[in-house]
């Protein structure tokens, strides 16, 4: 792999990360976000530090099992997620993990999923041509054990008739990719207004 390419994956990366904390999405630490490069090998933000206020420094490189591929470098702890979508999915090219109120809040409400139904932004899904269309996200249970939490989100893959645009985990966040950063940007950001307008509707 070139240099060159991790640099453009690097530069996308510290670029989404100040896109996120605009709207508040990556408080604190919170929140990860990565790329697949060209040999299948992921860039993905160093554990800890802040996502708006990333450097070059603050991206790594691990294969895809989450491994660092130089000494001394230390991945988030949720890179396992991360690796289990790229697995999964082979046409993903970037992830994101935020942390927004609305998916905190939607999320601990004690449902196993949101189903959102005629918002004029389904059309942003490959597939959803007009608002008369719907979308349920999982919602899987935290859980410190990464390597479990991703079976159970594989698990559930396989039962689902079709795979959602992204999944929620209880009173922590949200997970969503893309064939490149701009359709995962897009796709998040679709999730977050629907989610906030659920939010609105439930507390009135």
């Amino acid at each position: 792999m070139s240099d060159d390419a991790f640099a453009t994956a690097t530069a996308a990366i510290i670029a989404a990360g100040r896109r996120l904390d605009h709207f508040g999405w990556v408080p604190a630490t919170a929140g990860n976000i990565s790329v697949r490069l060209p040999d299948g090998t992921l860039a993905i933000t160093r554990s800890g530090g802040h996502k708006g206020f990333l450097q070059p420094e603050g991206v790594i490189r691990v294969d895809l099992a989450g491994r660092p591929l130089r000494p001394g470098d230390r991945p988030s702890a949720e890179t396992g997620l991360h690796c289990g979508i790229y697995r999964r999915f082979p046409d993903a090219g970037a992830v994101l993990h935020g942390h927004s109120v609305p998916v905190t809040v939607l999320s601990r409400a004690g449902t196993e999923a949101i189903r959102l139904e005629g918002y004029e932004l389904l059309k942003a899904f490959p597939g959803l041509p007009t608002h008369a269309a719907a979308v349920t996200l999982p919602i899987f249970d935290n859980a410190q054990d990464i390597p479990h939490l991703q079976s159970v989100v594989e698990d559930r893959w396989a039962a689902m008739a079709e795979i959602p645009p992204g999944y929620l985990i209880r009173g922590h966040g949200i997970y969503v990719w893309g064939a490149d950063m701009p359709a995962a940007l897009m796709r998040l950001e679709a999730l977050e207004f629907m989610l906030a307008c659920e939010m609105e509707t439930r507390r009135r």
